[in-house]
C-alpha cells in the first residue's frame, strides 16, 4: 500500500466539503458499485497527536461517559474520524461519504489510553464485500502510542443498492413489543447531538438540523450511531477490563427528541470470556437502535 503521511489531521470541515461536492451531477461518484470495485491502495497517516483534554471533556458531557486520567473506549472513534473521512473521500473512493450507512463498528482496546499520550494513527479501507442492502465496505484504523499498538477501530459502512444478494431469503423482521422496564433511561435531544458533533467533528448533515436530514430522506435529525454506542456504556465502562473488544451494530435510527430503553447485562464468562451485552431499544415498540457486546480480549 502506498502511505500518504500528513503532518495534521485534516479538517472535518473540509472533508465535510467534499463530501458534499462528491454528490453533485458531474462531479460526485455515480451508479451502483460492482462488488469487485477497487479500493484505493492508500494507507493515511499521522503522527505525535496530542489529545485535546477539553475535547474529551466535551466528548464525555455529550455522551455522559466519566471524564478522567484515560480515553473514554468509544473516543478512539473520535481520534481517527478525520482519517477515516479523508480515506472516503479521495477520488479512488468506490462510493460517497455522505449517504453511506454506519452499519457496524468494533473496537479493540488493548489498553487504556492516557489523555497525554501521543497517539499515531494509520487508517485504510478494506474488504469491499456484497450485502443484501448494498455493498460494505472496512475502514480500519490502527491507534499506536510510539511503536505499541494500543487499539484498532474498524467501521463497517454501506452503500445502499442492489445486489446479487438482495433477492436471498431474508429472516422475518422482529415484531413489535412493548419492552421490558429498561436498565437506564438515555434522552436525547438536538442539543446533544449538536454538542457530540461539536465534540466529535462528525457533523453530518443528517444530525444538525431537521431540514438537511429531510433532504436525506429522514423525517428529523438523527443522533450519530456513535453516540448511542458511547451513551449506553455509562454504567459499565469503569468495570471493564483494560484489553477488551467493544462490538456494536446499528439498527433503525433514534429520531430525536427522543427517550430510549438501555439495557446492561453481565455474561458470566461460564461458556467463555466474561463481559457484557448491551442494547438500546425504542421504548413504545421495542426494535433495536442497537445491540452489542463487549468481552475481554
Amino acid at each position: 500500500m502506498a502511505t500518504v503521511a500528513l503532518t495534521r489531521l485534516p479538517a472535518t470541515s473540509d472533508v465535510y466539503r467534499s463530501a458534499v461536492l462528491g454528490m453533485l451531477p458531474g462531479i460526485g461518484k455515480s451508479g451502483p458499485v460492482r462488488p469487485d470495485a477497487s479500493l484505493p491502495d492508500t494507507v493515511y497517516t499521522v503522527s505525535n497527536l496530542t489529545t485535546d483534554a477539553d475535547q474529551v471533556r466535551a466528548y464525555c458531557s455529550a455522551t455522559g461517559l466519566q471524564f478522567g486520567e484515560f480515553l473514554p473506549l468509544t473516543f478512539p472513534f473520535v481520534a481517527q474520524f478525520p482519517l477515516m473521512m479523508q480515506t472516503m473521500v479521495a477520488k479512488a473512493f468506490p462510493f460517497g461519504a455522505v449517504g453511506s450507512v454506519h452499519l457496524e463498528n468494533r473496537i479493540h482496546r488493548l489498553r487504556p489510553i492516557s489523555i497525554g499520550e501521543p497517539l499515531s494513527i494509520a487508517t485504510h479501507a478494506e474488504k469491499l464485500r456484497e450485502h443484501r442492502k448494498g455493498i460494505l465496505v472496512d475502514v480500519v484504523s490502527r491507534i499506536s502510542v510510539g511503536t505499541e499498538l494500543v487499539t484498532e477501530q474498524v467501521s463497517t459502512l454501506l452503500s445502499q443498492q442492489r445486489t446479487s444478494l438482495s433477492d436471498g431469503e431474508r429472516s422475518a423482521p422482529p415484531k413489535d413489543h412493548r419492552p421490558p422496564a429498561p436498565d437506564v433511561s438515555l434522552a436525547v435531544d438536538l442539543g446533544r447531538i449538536r454538542a457530540y458533533a461539536g465534540a466529535s467533528g462528525d457533523r453530518n448533515p443528517i444530525h444538525m438540523a431537521n431540514l438537511t436530514a429531510k433532504a436525506f430522506g429522514f423525517p428529523r435529525a438523527i443522533a450519530h450511531g456513535m453516540w448511542t454506542a458511547a451513551a449506553i456504556l455509562g454504567s459499565i465502562e469503569a468495570h471493564l477490563p483494560d484489553d477488551v473488544v467493544y462490538e456494536a451494530k446499528f439498527g433503525k435510527p433514534i429520531l430525536l427528541p427522543a427517550k430510549v430503553n438501555g439495557y446492561v447485562d453481565a455474561v458470566d464468562g461460564s461458556s467463555g470470556t466474561s463481559g457484557y451485552d448491551v442494547s438500546v431499544l425504542n421504548r413504545s415498540k421495542g426494535y433495536p437502535h442497537l445491540t452489542g457486546t463487549l468481552r475481554g480480549a
